[in-house]
């Protein structure tokens, strides 16, 4: 499993307003080192303890991985090094608290659904009817198909549809009724 740290840098970055010396007063385990060389050798049981809490690899990653940042970013506050693992060992508590938090307001904010809701299975054969229908629709004759979606799926009346099509109403409602038969038998036949 691969460890994202960031890499040691052969001397110290110098921090802009920085005066000189002032590493000098802090502790060891405040260094992006020591930091570094922690947050590597328990990259594992940081990942173990969040896995334990939460219940998916990548969250536990993520968890773990802002644990090392924000200990990082409050290096200033960790004065002796033996610490420095117990505060990265809180850090993934917290946030895996913070994580399972979120988790539990996001389920409850989601929409419950309207108990007359089609079941799963209704709505599969509804599919499967649907692709019945549209299979059945190419199968009837051009003229056929074209009145009736004209008819029944953008709802124009036979006036209309003949107009559009430039027919005749009488053949409008002959091509409509012969394509409304053959859909018919198409549907009932069995497959």
């Amino acid at each position: 499993m691969p460890v994202i740290a960031p890499m040691p840098a052969a001397r110290p970055a110098r921090i802009p307003g920085q005066r000189d010396g002032t590493d000098d007063v802090m502790a060891a385990g405040t260094t992006v080192d020591h930091l570094t060389e922690t947050y590597r050798a328990h990259y594992r049981s940081l990942l173990g303890l969040a896995a334990l809490l939460l219940d998916d690899t990548a969250s536990c990653e993520d968890v773990v991985q802002e644990a090392f940042i924000r200990v990082h970013s409050a290096r200033k506050r960790v004065r002796d090094p033996e610490k420095t693992l117990a505060y990265l060992r809180q850090t993934v508590v917290n946030l895996s608290r913070s994580a399972l938090r979120r988790r539990i307001l996001g389920l409850k904010l989601l929409s419950k659904p309207m108990p007359d809701m089609a079941s799963a299975e209704e709505g599969a054969y509804d599919q499967l009817e649907r692709d019945s229908l549209i299979k059945a629709m190419k199968n009837l004759q051009r003229r056929q198909r074209e009145v009736l979606v004209l008819r029944y799926f953008a709802d124009m009346t036979e006036a209309q549809v003949a107009e559009t099509l430039g027919i005749s109403l009488g053949s409008v409602k002959a091509y409509g009724s012969r394509g409304i038969a053959a859909l018919r038998l198409a549907m009932e036949a069995p497959a």
